[in-house]
């Protein structure tokens, strides 16, 4: 079984394209379950056809509320061919910590023997890069993700969440054990941008993995709560999304990052954005 943590900055795309790369490897035959870790509790809204689950949060409260203890396997539900849904959830608007809800599921996923049980090939945990606080650093923290994949484009940004998920790969790296796998390009159109963040690999030691191109069936699937697989799965897009797929469960090759200062990331972007 790999497990696969998957992070990047709010809006970039992570979900769309974690959805996308479960429905590759389910199509490929392999057993995937996606944890989703974003407080919107919308990483498997595609998976499920926009069909509303029950979230770990909001399971656990109302197990507190009547005395009994929240049922992992009654939180799983089946997706896209099979593929196996959890979404962590949050707090109430303005109440509690939005890393609570994956420090609950991770608990709860722990206690019972869920991915043994059933037998899977493959856990992709889809996490919120923007905020690496002790909630949203759990995969990391614990050691349930062997590879970690930060997903950006070339804004500055998003590079500059990515790095600091770097940061916090390097802080936990030799107890919880987590490697960075490298660099996916969910790409905003930016001149030289798969140039730039090329660059940005080779300084933090890691690997440029792939670059996706941004395409409007993305949104008109969304629209209808599909991936692009199930929507278009003969389309250019659906293509890059598999060859993606079919990376991520080839690679086995993972480091311990080298994160930049922030300063030697603006002087990288600098030197890019003077260069266009």
């Amino acid at each position: 079984m790999k497990q696969i943590a998957i992070y990047g900055k709010g809006g970039i795309g992570k979900s769309t394209t974690v959805a996308n790369i479960a429905a590759s490897m389910s199509d490929m035959g392999l057993k995937v379950m996606v944890v989703g870790c974003d407080p919107k509790a919308d990483s498997v809204r595609t998976l499920t056809n926009g069909r509303s689950i029950q979230t770990v949060l909001n399971a656990s409260r109302e197990s507190q509320r009547n005395a009994q203890k929240a049922d992992i396997n009654e939180l799983i539900y089946k997706g896209y061919k099979g593929t196996l849904c959890v979404e962590s959830g949050g707090p109430e608007p303005g109440v509690g910590c939005a890393g609570r809800g994956i420090i609950t599921a991770i608990e709860l996923l722990k206690k019972v023997p869920v991915f043994e049980n059933r037998e899977m090939d493959i856990i992709l945990y889809d996490v919120l890069g923007d905020v690496v606080c002790g909630g949203f650093a759990m995969p990391i923290r614990m050691g349930l993700a062997e590879q970690i994949y930060t997903i950006t484009s070339g804004e500055f940004m998003s590079v500059y969440a990515a790095n600091n998920i770097c940061k916090g790969i390097k802080r936990y790296a030799s107890s919880g054990g987590g490697r960075y796998a490298g660099i996916i390009c969910n790409s905003r159109n930016v001149r030289k941008e798969v140039e730039y963040l090329k660059e940005l690999a080779r300084k933090l030691g890691a690997s440029f993995i792939y670059s996706i191109p941004r395409d409007k069936i993305v949104h008109e699937a969304e629209m209808i709560c599909k991936t692009v697989i199930e929507h278009a799965p003969d389309s250019e897009q659906a293509l890059h999304y598999k060859k993606l797929a079919k990376i991520i469960v080839e690679n086995d090759e993972a480091v311990v990052p080298n994160p930049l200062s922030d300063e030697e990331l603006e002087k990288i972007f600098e030197e890019f954005r003077a260069s266009n």
